[in-house]
């Protein structure tokens, strides 16, 4: 099948399959006249990593990941030690997200939200620090 039935059938844009294919995560078959040829198996493979990807997995997860789904060898304990970092690396950004949650938070609190031209968001912004959740007495 052709680039675009590849993407119809695995979901894909056209374009990620070509950049997965340039950083080597797929490898089509050419044509005698240079067209890439896909078969089940790339499709399959591109099926993988959407999946992958669906679930935050970084290309460099996923190259791992697809390199321990071809080898027979492999033990279950190196997926699941990919699959524990990646659960690491989101609660992280969780904490990171929530954080940020509360400082937005503090930062609406200190903002007036009225018609003066205070905004202790707009002073924590510039590098004002000293303002934020002290309202001024004036609009001077």
């Amino acid at each position: 099948m052709n680039i675009s039935q590849a993407a119809q059938a695995s979901g894909l844009p056209a374009k990620t399959i070509r950049y997965y294919e340039e950083i080597g995560l797929i490898s089509p078959s050419r044509l005698a006249n240079g067209y890439r040829s896909y078969g089940t198996r790339e499709v399959e493979r591109l099926k993988f990593l959407q999946r992958a990807r669906a679930l935050g997995f970084s290309i460099e997860d996923c190259r791992m990941l697809t390199s321990l789904q071809d080898d027979t060898q492999r033990r279950s304990a190196e997926v699941r030690a990919i699959a524990e970092h990646h659960v690491t690396e989101i609660d992280r950004r969780i904490a990171d997200l929530q954080e940020m949650r509360r400082e937005l938070g503090r930062l609406i609190a200190a903002c007036p939200g009225d018609d003066r031209r205070d905004c202790a968001i707009l002073d924590e912004l510039a590098g004002h620090n000293g303002k934020v959740g002290r309202r001024p007495s004036s609009d001077a």
